[in-house]
């Protein structure tokens, strides 16, 4: 199910204060050791320092999302390089 952005007035970054302002995102959540990135979130984004924040009812469908391991499983997979810091 795809949520459409709403025009839902996220309010004010709790880090820098400025308004948030409604996108839609990819957002990426480690499982068991495995990288997962849920596409076309509605979310408040700061324009000034990045923060993000979602509504309850979207968090709510993204732990469905992420806790249906046969989606997981048949989803399109993305190859991404993986680098070491070094000092």
């Amino acid at each position: 199910m795809k949520i459409k952005t709403s025009g839902y007035d996220y309010g004010e970054c709790e880090i820098c204060n400025t308004h948030l302002q409604e996108k839609c995102i990819k957002q990426d959540f480690w499982i068991r050791g495995g990288l997962v990135i849920v596409e076309d979130v509605p979310a408040g984004v700061c324009p000034q320092c990045g923060e993000k924040v979602v509504k309850s009812e979207v968090g709510l469908l993204i732990t469905k999302l992420i806790d249906n391991a046969e989606k997981i499983e048949k989803a399109p997979k993305i190859s991404v390089p993986a680098i070491k810091f070094e000092m």
